[in-house]
């Protein structure tokens, strides 16, 4: 029976068998065979590997070394090279997996050989010289008895595991890939032979444990990258330098803004100036929770376990949560406000006029996060968010999902974020309701997305396990992507808690539930926030506004009232009244970032003003001090980006 295989293009290719992708790119031309490197099929995102076979009907699209997404497929490859390479070099290693990330790869070794920055070069050296060999890569079907006994003779003990875990599952065979002399379980998809890996570079050493698990065998952990070009690598490092700058890690030390102990793993410590930012994002989501109409709780960190069994939080989210026994009951910490913010929806009685209730919370949250993922203030285990729920009738959801939208916009330009995407998380497999209530909350989403002319990707399976979700993407000034925002549909917990309101025709209703972050975690976004602009803080949030500098001792009098006339405005004032050079005041006040530093001379005091130095190194002389004053009253109100002092030379000091 002939196989018909649809083209881009609207074409179609008969074939007397199923082809593989190589065979449809042959049929197309050689050239195109040369450069394949994989294929998309049916429009789905995955790339599937060269050797694969097309079913009849199938539309393909083929995927070759000239498009981005091939990167998938070369990094692949080339993490396989870079295994290679340390067994040539160690043959003791131990291979385990080797995953494609974003921006590169890496694999995990169990080596007794602990590797060096110097073994990255060596490691470097010798995966170009095994691509040079330009090996053809190929793949076999091995039995999955056949493969246990092949890896367990070389002792390869954690590709065994992973083989009899799939022989478990009902897996018959497994996919090998040979280069050359070496071969690795792996499903692909791979190049065609060696030569088709453009550029690699390694990068960086890392400790980790096997499969996650911090009872498991502790490996070593390689980072590399792979690009189809020198130029699209070297500007790929030069992000990775910039990255290196911005770390919010980095940044948090040199500004004093927080600390982390072993005594409290994966909950940070605010300083008083770290707490001076939290605080002031705090506020102004305050302030915008007055013009969008919420309200303010405050609710209990810990509750009787029988409530995330009503919640659905024990039953597919216990691995997260932190749990105590209490005289003879079973507690636990809330990992999330929904559950308690349903109790105090359901303590009244709700009527449509009431509708729609809009509750924010900024309680402290804790989650179990394993210590090999916690990452600064990005990953942490005990968190506050600009937390709220929507409860509202189905007529009202439209515009409460385009409210939310709006006010997200709205916090986000204010603080210079202009650049985000809007993604659709649909239903995981591990969630709680009927396929029906899915149906009906997906769909009310994609609607609002589509009424707003909003663009959205699907993000198939990536859904809470109560409800869809829009997941907002914003990219930093160096292109990163963060997950930040959220608005998850849900009418499965107000189902669970037996939620109601009275409509205007007398009958009892079921709310929705809207659950709604903008900034999401607060120490999260402080992380991403201190990165994306490298520490320069806008004047409303930086800890520090304004760094008096007095050039000698005679000015100190005048220079502490002059810091005592910005206290009284709400302005966080510091004077710097040491003994130093001026040169030496000015360089320290930089490097924590001050926006506005005032150098005070003879000048200054005799004739009661000021000279400005802004950030950038530009001066303004002779400023009244009461226009000053003025010009950061405004400034701080309208928590602008830029400074509203403009230089009028562009003096230096």
């Amino acid at each position: 029976m002939a196989v018909t295989i649809s083209l881009p293009d609207g074409s179609k290719k008969e074939f007397p068998s199923e082809p593989s992708v190589l065979d449809v790119a042959k049929s197309i031309g050689p050239r195109l065979a040369k450069d394949t490197l994989g294929a998309v099929i049916d429009n789905e995102k995955d790339i599937i590997d060269l050797r694969s076979k097309i079913k009849n009907g199938t539309s393909i699209k083929i995927v070759t070394v000239k498009d981005k997404v091939s990167l998938e497929v070369i990094r692949h490859s080339a993490a396989h090279v870079m295994a290679q390479a340390v067994q040539e070099l160690w043959p003791k290693v131990k291979v385990t997996i080797g995953p494609v990330i974003e921006n590169g790869f890496f694999y995990d070794f169990d080596s007794p050989h602990a590797f060096t920055p110097e073994d990255l070069e060596k490691i470097e050296k010798k995966m170009q010289e095994i691509c040079k060999k330009d090996y053809a890569v190929t793949r076999e079907e091995w039995q999955v008895d056949e493969a246990i006994q092949t890896f367990e003779k070389m002792g390869e003990k954690y590709k065994v595991e992973l083989i009899a875990e799939l022989k478990n599952k009902g897996e018959k065979t497994v996919s090998i890939y040979h280069q050359g002399p070496w071969f690795d379980l792996c499903r692909g998809p791979h190049v065609q032979h060696l030569g088709q890996i453009p550029v690699m570079k390694v990068l960086s050493l890392a400790g980790a444990y096997w499969r996650g698990d911090e009872k498991r065998e502790q490996l070593q952990r390689i980072y590399a990258t792979a690009f189809l070009n020198e130029a699209d690598l070297k500007k790929h490092l030069h992000e990775l330098e910039e990255a290196k700058k911005r770390d919010h890690r980095r940044l948090g030390k040199d500004l004093g803004l927080f600390i982390f102990h072993h005594l409290a793993p994966g909950s940070p410590f605010f300083t008083p100036n770290g707490t001076v930012i939290y605080n002031e994002l705090q506020r102004f989501l305050r302030d915008k929770y007055q013009e969008h109409n919420y309200q303010e709780v405050i609710t209990p960190q810990i509750f009787d376990i029988d409530l995330f069994h009503q919640s659905g939080h024990y039953e597919n989210y216990r691995e997260n949560m932190y749990f105590s026994k209490i005289e003879e009951r079973d507690f636990g910490c809330k990992p999330m406000n929904c559950p308690g913010h349903c109790l105090l929806y359901g303590s009244d009685h709700r009527s449509y006029r009431d509708l729609p209730w809009r509750v924010a919370d900024f309680g402290r949250l804790h989650r179990y996060e394993r210590s090999g993922v916690m990452h600064g203030l990005t990953r942490v285990r005990s968190f506050s968010q600009d937390d709220a729920h929507i409860f509202c009738a189905l007529e009202q959801l439209q515009a409460e999902i385009e409210g939310f939208m709006q006010f997200l916009n709205e916090v986000y330009t204010t603080l210079g974020m202009t650049k985000y995407h809007v993604y659709l998380s649909t239903r995981p497999p591990k969630r709680m309701g009927s396929d029906e209530v899915w149906d009906k909350a997906e769909a009310a989403l994609e609607k609002a997305l589509k009424q707003l002319n909003i663009e959205y990707t699907v993000n198939i399976g990536d859904g809470a396990f109560y409800g869809p979700k829009l997941d907002i993407m914003f990219v930093d000034a160096i292109n990163r992507p963060w997950q930040l925002g959220t608005l998850q549909c849900d009418f499965n917990l107000p189902q669970a808690f037996s939620l109601k309101y009275v409509g205007d025709d007398n009958a009892e209703h079921a709310p929705v539930m809207l659950h709604r972050a903008i900034l999401g975690s607060f120490e999260r976004f402080i992380g991403v926030y201190l990165e994306h602009t490298a520490g320069h803080l806008p004047f409303w949030l930086s800890p520090i506004q304004v760094r008096v500098l007095n050039v000698t001792d005679r000015q100190l009098d005048y220079s502490a009232h002059l810091e005592k006339e910005l206290k009284a405005l709400g302005i966080r004032a510091y004077l710097d009244g040491r003994n130093e050079k001026l040169g030496y005041k000015i360089r320290e006040a930089q490097l924590l970032k001050v926006p506005y530093m005032l150098v005070i001379g003879d000048k200054e005091k005799d004739t009661d003003t000021i000279s400005v130095r802004l950030s950038s190194g530009e001066m303004v002389n002779n400023l009244k001090k009461s226009d000053f004053f003025e010009m950061l009253e405004k400034e701080y109100r309208l928590r602008s980006l830029k400074s509203l002092i403009k230089p009028k030379q562009g003096e230096k000091v």
